[in-house]
């Protein structure tokens, strides 16, 4: 028969649990929570209780009183101070402590469960946890957290390091755009090309850096019309002054293909590996890659195009896949061509001076060629990186992506309720700090940002008054859920108890 049991943690809490014993095994049937504390010991002892009443296949000889009667109970208020514990402990465990800014964290905790502006967080943090800060304060704050910035880039390097044992020997780079609901422009928001489509609406540009498992380590802060390839040398830069390491391989998409950004990582040394623009370079090039790979599936091959060591590979399903979409592009531009239309942005059609439409041969030649094929411009020499590593270290770029589009969508770094520099830049830092421990804990669990919100959430705490003696207790929900998921393993590595 079930009954209830004390035992001791290995953190050196109190556990109450609901146990049976089989065959001289102990099963235990419910586990109701941990403390350090006497008096919440005492109420998870009669939680257990009511636990064991509720789910007792038969009448007990001995009935539990029920405290307090129901004319005496007020219902106060449902908190969900469980959330917020258990990431407060993430943050400890990734170092954030040292920085002393507990409106730092608390603004960043929030992202992680319901973005908002600074405003509405506040208020959202007082309803949730009973935590109060004044909205002055924190626009104070705002303006000294820029200068936390190298601090938490150190934080960041050193939890990479340390606990997630990143070798750093290559990082990825990509950058987004962040528009704002406004049409002035100023010094930092500025009009430019667009990543979300916005090129009449003011924007910043965001360069990201994040290891191979794609969790951050720096970022920063760009004009609206900075060109991409002009940010990642000084964020390299940046993040190996403050770190004390010397340059990684860097890993970046084509969009950082320039003459000059490759001759600046050159001159600095920085081993690199960005994605090719193979249709930007020569008919001659392009059938001599043609030919060396001859849509051999998963063939590659490193060649030389103007001083640069190019490295392609064949796909047999890149193949067909782009070939169905060509095939759609050559049927549509022959029938703007019937019609002597141009078209928008169609592919394959040419309009002469003359204003002649005809299809082109020689594009359409040239793409065919690149059918299946794509490429890889790097320096480092094959004895030290293959065909296959270049190609492989590349693929993972796709992790700075996904980054990014944690940061919009479920940290929500946009919209953007700031004007002033100081606090647009505030602002990425703590979507940074929100990132750091979001990409941490899907890291650890497996599980999305969003399903571990809900486990955390799904876990409340009732607040109800005894209107006569005015004591108030407080009854959680069960954390079965929670315990017996990915999260509840990453709950107690970071030495929180419950």
């Amino acid at each position: 028969m079930p009954r209830i049991r004390t035992t001791k943690t290995a953190s050196g809490a109190t556990a109450v649990q609901i146990v049976s014993y089989d065959k001289g095994k102990t099963v235990v049937h419910h586990h109701v929570g941990s403390t350090r504390n006497e008096k919440a010991l005492r109420r998870l002892y009669e939680q257990a209780e009511v636990y064991l009443a509720t789910h007792a296949q038969q009448a007990r000889l001995f009935t539990w009183p029920l405290s307090p009667i129901p004319e005496r109970v007020q219902y106060l208020r449902v908190t969900h101070t469980f959330a917020r514990d258990v990431l407060l402990a993430c943050f400890r465990f990734c170092g954030f402590e040292t920085l002393k800014e507990p409106i730092l964290i608390d603004l960043a905790l929030m992202r992680l469960l319901e973005p908002a502006s600074k405003r509405r967080t506040l208020e959202l943090a007082k309803r949730y946890f009973g935590i109060t800060h004044v909205y002055r304060t924190v626009e104070r704050a705002l303006r000294r957290f820029v200068k936390k910035k190298e601090d938490i880039e150190r934080i960041a390097f050193s939890f990479a390091k340390k606990t997630l044992n990143e070798p750093f020997a290559l990082v990825l780079y990509d950058v987004t755009t962040l528009y704002f609901e406004s049409f002035r422009a100023d010094d930092l928001r500025r009009q430019g090309f667009s990543k979300d489509n916005k090129h009449v609406q003011p924007q910043i540009v965001i360069g990201l850096l994040v290891t191979v498992s794609g969790f951050p380590v720096a970022w920063d802060v760009f004009k609206g019309n900075t060109f991409e390839g002009h940010t990642m040398l000084p964020i390299l830069a940046h993040f190996a002054k403050v770190n004390n390491v010397s340059l990684p391989v860097i890993v970046a998409d084509s969009a950082m293909l320039s003459k000059t950004n490759l001759a600046d990582l050159r001159k600095e040394s920085v081993s690199y590996i960005v994605g090719a623009r193979l249709a930007n370079t020569s008919p001659s090039f392009i059938k001599n890659v043609s030919h060396a790979l001859n849509r051999i599936d998963e063939k590659t091959v490193r060649l030389l195009y103007r001083g640069e060591i190019v490295v392609c590979a064949f796909s047999e399903k890149r193949y067909r896949k782009g070939k169905r979409e060509m095939e759609k592009q050559v049927e549509k531009a022959r029938a703007l061509v019937a019609r002597n239309e141009s078209g928008r942005r169609a592919k394959f059609v040419k309009k002469s001076g003359d204003g002649i439409v005809a299809f082109d041969d020689t594009l359409r030649g040239k793409a065919e060629l690149l059918l299946g094929i794509k490429g890889y411009v790097t320096n480092i020499p094959e004895e030290k990186l293959s065909n296959t590593e270049v190609i492989a270290f590349y693929h993972n770029l796709w992790r700075v992506e996904e980054s990014f589009r944690m940061s919009k969508h479920d940290l929500s770094a946009r919209p953007i309720f700031h004007r002033v520099d100081e606090a647009i830049r505030a602002h990425v830092l703590i979507c940074f700090v929100a990132l750091m421990v979001g990409k941490y804990l899907e890291l650890s669990t497996g599980l999305s940002i969003r399903r571990i919100r809900d486990l955390l959430w799904n876990v409340t705490e009732a607040h109800i008054q005894d209107t006569v003696t005015g004591e108030v207790f407080i009854l959680r929900s069960p954390l079965d859920e929670v315990i017996h998921s990915p999260l509840g393993a990453v709950m107690e590595k970071i030495g929180f108890t419950y």
